[in-house]
Protein backbone atom coordinates (compact mmCIF):
# COMPACT_ATOMS: atom_id res chain seq x y z
CA UNK A 1 0.00 0.00 0.00
CA UNK A 2 2.85 2.33 0.62
CA UNK A 3 4.46 1.74 -3.01
CA UNK A 4 1.10 2.70 -4.63
CA UNK A 5 1.23 6.12 -2.59
CA UNK A 6 4.58 6.41 -3.48
CA UNK A 7 3.96 5.68 -7.13
CA UNK A 8 0.75 8.29 -7.28
CA UNK A 9 3.16 10.99 -5.45
CA UNK A 10 5.87 10.52 -8.56
CA UNK A 11 2.83 10.71 -10.59
CA UNK A 12 1.12 13.59 -9.76
CA UNK A 13 4.59 15.26 -9.63
CA UNK A 14 5.88 14.41 -12.91
CA UNK A 15 9.25 13.40 -11.84
CA UNK A 16 11.52 11.02 -13.07
CA UNK A 17 13.07 9.50 -10.29
CA UNK A 18 16.25 7.64 -10.42
CA UNK A 19 17.25 8.82 -13.93
CA UNK A 20 19.95 11.47 -12.64
CA UNK A 21 17.70 14.15 -14.58
CA UNK A 22 16.52 17.56 -13.62
CA UNK A 23 13.23 17.06 -12.05
CA UNK A 24 9.89 17.67 -14.84
CA UNK A 25 6.56 18.62 -13.38
CA UNK A 26 3.83 17.80 -15.67
CA UNK A 27 1.34 20.64 -14.13
CA UNK A 28 1.76 24.21 -14.16
CA UNK A 29 2.00 26.12 -10.37
CA UNK A 30 -1.79 27.97 -11.00
CA UNK A 31 -2.90 24.25 -11.67
CA UNK A 32 -1.59 23.00 -8.25
CA UNK A 33 -2.96 26.14 -6.64
CA UNK A 34 -6.60 25.32 -7.99
CA UNK A 35 -6.20 22.03 -7.20
CA UNK A 36 -5.15 22.80 -3.48
CA UNK A 37 -7.99 25.11 -3.75
CA UNK A 38 -10.12 22.27 -4.40
CA UNK A 39 -9.32 20.42 -2.12
CA UNK A 40 -9.59 23.07 0.84
CA UNK A 41 -13.21 23.62 -0.19
CA UNK A 42 -14.00 20.08 0.22
CA UNK A 43 -12.15 20.02 3.44
CA UNK A 44 -14.35 22.75 4.32
CA UNK A 45 -11.35 24.96 5.19
CA UNK A 46 -12.52 28.20 3.52
CA UNK A 47 -10.02 30.31 5.04
CA UNK A 48 -7.04 28.57 2.94
CA UNK A 49 -9.22 28.24 0.33
CA UNK A 50 -9.38 32.26 -0.19
CA UNK A 51 -6.30 32.60 0.41
CA UNK A 52 -5.19 30.60 -2.12
CA UNK A 53 -7.87 32.08 -4.84
CA UNK A 54 -6.07 35.33 -4.00
CA UNK A 55 -2.46 34.11 -4.59
CA UNK A 56 -4.25 31.95 -7.59
CA UNK A 57 -5.65 35.22 -9.20
CA UNK A 58 -2.89 37.38 -8.73
CA UNK A 59 -0.68 34.90 -10.77
CA UNK A 60 -3.34 34.77 -13.50
CA UNK A 61 -3.80 38.87 -13.65
CA UNK A 62 -0.15 39.82 -13.93
CA UNK A 63 1.56 40.11 -17.48
CA UNK A 64 1.38 36.89 -18.84
CA UNK A 65 5.18 35.76 -19.80
CA UNK A 66 4.00 33.82 -22.59
CA UNK A 67 1.27 34.02 -25.44
CA UNK A 68 0.15 30.46 -24.83
CA UNK A 69 -3.76 31.02 -25.53
CA UNK A 70 -4.98 29.68 -22.48
CA UNK A 71 -5.73 32.90 -20.50
CA UNK A 72 -9.23 32.86 -21.03
CA UNK A 73 -9.41 29.05 -19.69
CA UNK A 74 -7.37 30.46 -16.76
CA UNK A 75 -9.71 33.36 -16.24
CA UNK A 76 -13.01 31.19 -16.71
CA UNK A 77 -11.15 29.01 -13.96
CA UNK A 78 -11.02 31.57 -11.42
CA UNK A 79 -14.23 32.84 -11.74
CA UNK A 80 -15.56 28.95 -11.46
CA UNK A 81 -13.31 29.19 -7.86
CA UNK A 82 -14.73 32.28 -7.12
CA UNK A 83 -18.50 30.92 -7.29
CA UNK A 84 -17.90 27.82 -5.64
CA UNK A 85 -16.52 29.14 -2.55
CA UNK A 86 -19.39 32.05 -2.63
CA UNK A 87 -21.79 28.79 -2.25
CA UNK A 88 -20.29 27.32 -0.26
CA UNK A 89 -20.41 30.42 2.51
CA UNK A 90 -23.51 31.30 1.44
CA UNK A 91 -25.85 27.78 1.42
CA UNK A 92 -28.92 29.34 1.81
CA UNK A 93 -28.45 31.85 -0.65
CA UNK A 94 -29.95 29.27 -4.00
CA UNK A 95 -33.30 28.99 -1.34
CA UNK A 96 -34.68 33.01 -2.51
Amino acid sequence: MIGAAVSQTEEDTGRDIGTGTAPRYSRRLSDKILIAFHHACDQADFEVAEQLLHILEMMLTRRPLTPDGTRRRNMESLVAAHERLWHLRHPNADDF
